[in-house]
């Protein structure tokens, strides 16, 4: 995986999950929605989608990129997953990019043109039109650049 791209997701992490939460659970690979620093809801088996069922968002998203519970298994038959563990999560996510066609404009350090066209993935990106709590741009650029992203 190259820098940029690594930085990427180290970046949709830390708009996801919030780098309170990433510094003390597995890098936010166990991690449940509804989670705050001060209360995580973690789980433990990575064999699979926890679907554990926040009322409060109403959403069983989990991990370290916050996927929903639904497509779980047609990603996880797509990609041949063996599970829900950090490496399937990681490939799960690189496979949302490449569905955004955001992997080149990662690739040359084009960053606002990467997050926009995956806005419509990660509800804490910018633009992203859910309802819930939206990042600024410039944090997120900051969190990218802090991984070891380069901006063209």
């Amino acid at each position: 995986m190259s820098p940029n791209l690594k930085a990427f997701l180290d970046m949709i992490a830390w708009s996801e999950i919030g780098p309170a939460l990433l510094a003390i659970t597995d890098n936010g690979y166990d991690v449940c929605v509804g989670s705050t620093p001060e209360h995580p809801i973690r789980f433990t088996d990575y064999s699979t989608h926890p679907r554990r069922h926040d009322p409060a968002t109403n959403s069983d998203a989990a991990g370290r990129y916050q996927f929903m519970g639904r497509y779980w298994p047609s990603y996880q038959v797509q990609l041949s997953l063996p599970d829900f563990g950090p490496a399937s999560q990681d490939k799960w996510c690189v496979q949302l990019i490449r569905e955004c066609h955001a992997l080149d404009d990662i690739e040359a350090g084009q960053f606002e043109a990467a997050v926009a066209k995956c806005a419509s993935r990660w509800a804490s990106l910018p633009g992203a039109g859910y309802g819930q709590h939206e990042n600024q741009i410039a944090a997120l650029r900051a969190a990218y650049q802090a991984a070891g992203g380069v901006l063209a």
